[in-house]
C-alpha cells in the first residue's frame, strides 16, 4: 500500500480517511472495489436502522458486503462453512472533520478463524486486492 502515514491499521482491518463527502466516498469505494473484481452484495444503513429502532442519530454509517465471485467459489470449495465469514465487510462513515472514513476487514485475520491452512493463500490474495482498493482511495484523496 502507498503512503503508510495516510492509512490506518488494526488487528482486524485497515483503512483511510478521505477528504470528501460521504456519498462521494461511497461511490469511490464501489468503483475501486469493482476494479479489483468485487461487487457489493449488501448495503446496511446503520444510521437509518439505529434512528428507526432507537431514535438516535450516529451520522452516516454504511456497511458494504463485498464479494469477488471467483475467490468466494474457491473459498467455499476449501471450507464449506466459510460463508459464516463472508462477504468482506467495508465500513464507510462520516467523521466530525468533514471527511469520510473507509475501513476494510482484514481477510487474513478473519479467515484465520477457520484453522484451515488451505485458506491462507486465498486470504492473502483477497487481502492484497483489498489493500489495492485502499491504496487507490488514498491515492485519490
Amino acid at each position: 500500500m502507498k503512503d503508510e502515514k495516510a492509512l490506518r491499521r488494526s488487528a482486524y482491518g485497515f483503512g483511510v480517511t478521505l477528504p470528501v463527502p460521504f456519498d462521494e466516498a461511497v461511490s469511490r469505494v464501489k468503483e475501486a472495489l469493482s476494479r479489483e473484481g468485487f461487487g457489493v452484495l449488501a448495503e446496511i444503513d446503520v444510521r437509518a436502522t439505529l434512528e428507526k429502532r432507537l431514535g438516535v442519530d450516529i451520522g452516516p454509517y454504511l456497511i458494504l458486503g463485498a464479494c469477488n465471485p471467483p475467490l468466494a467459489r474457491q473459498a467455499l470449495a476449501a471450507e464449506r462453512e466459510i460463508g459464516l465469514l463472508l462477504p468482506c465487510n467495508i465500513v464507510v462513515y462520516g467523521e466530525g472533520t468533514g471527511g469520510t472514513a473507509v475501513s476494510i476487514m482484514d481477510p487474513e485475520a478473519a479467515l484465520a478463524l477457520t484453522g484451515n491452512e488451505a485458506i491462507a493463500p486465498l486470504a492473502a490474495e483477497v487481502k492484497a486486492k483489498l489493500e489495492r482498493v485502499i491504496g487507490a482511495l488514498a491515492g485519490d484523496a
